[in-house]
């Protein structure tokens, strides 16, 4: 199968959408699979793993409701609250939806540096890790060091990196980002989704080139096996459309074997979150 590994979707809210600041008005409405399928089609994606986007049970639900309407959502990556008491309550909720692959938590929204790394999101991650989810990393450079020593404590939970850490495309080489990169992908059960580089450059002043340092650097550090597509729709209309994205990626992907490409485009996805 083909794989976008990273899409979202959405009932705009003002209020619970808080993020979408001014100038991203371009994506201050609704967002549902009827208005991607079509270009998912012509690329040939054979379904998406839907990603959380509001840190709320109700967006898990939401995002469940979806699956079962539309079957190109093959997995969800949902919110739980980590960090609660009742976390193995909670997530009995969810013991007979299958297509619940993992969870994610918008650290890089948090304040503290620390916060991957105190007892109690330690215990959430261990509840998820006993039912065998995964967990998406979306984090900042101040949370770079936490993130390392989550991982570290956790050998038997998948990991996967979020949009490669968020490189500050066409700023210049950011050696922080480079080392904390080859240190993460010094733990093999931690993998990297290559999604919303495009919102990390010039939104309407982008050129390809510019990805090439950023692209070559998590190959060389993940190697192919463990490197998935993802487009990060809808936020990538901010700075083109899926066309655009698809077309970065296949830039990127120039003069790669068959097989690697095989295994950027879904194969890794598919073996990561146990997509049928």
């Amino acid at each position: 199968m083909r794989i976008d590994s990273h899409q979202h979707f959405w009932l705009y809210e003002p209020t619970k959408d808080a993020w979408i600041t001014p100038e991203m008005q371009a994506i201050a409405k609704n967002f549902l699979p009827n208005d991607i399928s079509g270009e998912l089609k012509k690329h040939r994606i054979d379904g998406v793993v839907a990603v959380q986007a509001d840190q709320s049970q109700r967006e898990t639900d939401f995002l469940l409701e979806l699956s079962s309407v539309y079957a190109l959502i093959k997995g969800v990556v949902g919110w739980i609250d980590l960090r609660s008491a009742h976390i193995d309550e909670l997530l009995a909720r969810y013991t007979d939806q299958t297509v619940i692959k993992g969870f994610r938590h918008i650290v890089e929204a948090e304040v503290s540096p620390d916060f991957m790394i105190d007892d109690a999101f330690f215990r959430g991650l261990e509840a998820i890790q006993r039912g065998g989810y995964s967990f998406d990393l979306l984090v900042s450079p101040s949370h770079y060091q936490a993130t390392l020593r989550c991982v570290r404590a956790y050998p038997e939970m998948r990991f996967v990196l979020d949009h490669m850490a968020k490189p500050r495309i066409g700023q210049g080489r950011d050696r922080v980002w480079e080392q904390f990169i080859e240190d993460l992908a010094a733990y093999p059960h931690v993998y990297c989704k290559v999604s919303g580089l495009i919102t990390e450059a010039d939104w309407s002043g982008w050129t390809a080139k510019e990805f090439i340092p950023y692209f070559q650097h998590v190959v060389h550090c993940f190697g192919w096996e463990r490197l998935m597509y993802g487009s990060d729709w809808p936020v990538c209309v901010l700075a083109s459309d899926y066309q655009g994205v698809i077309n970065l990626a296949a830039y990127l992907l120039d003069q790669v074997s068959p097989n690697d490409q095989a295994a950027f485009w879904g194969e890794t996805a598919t073996a990561f979150y146990r997509l049928k």
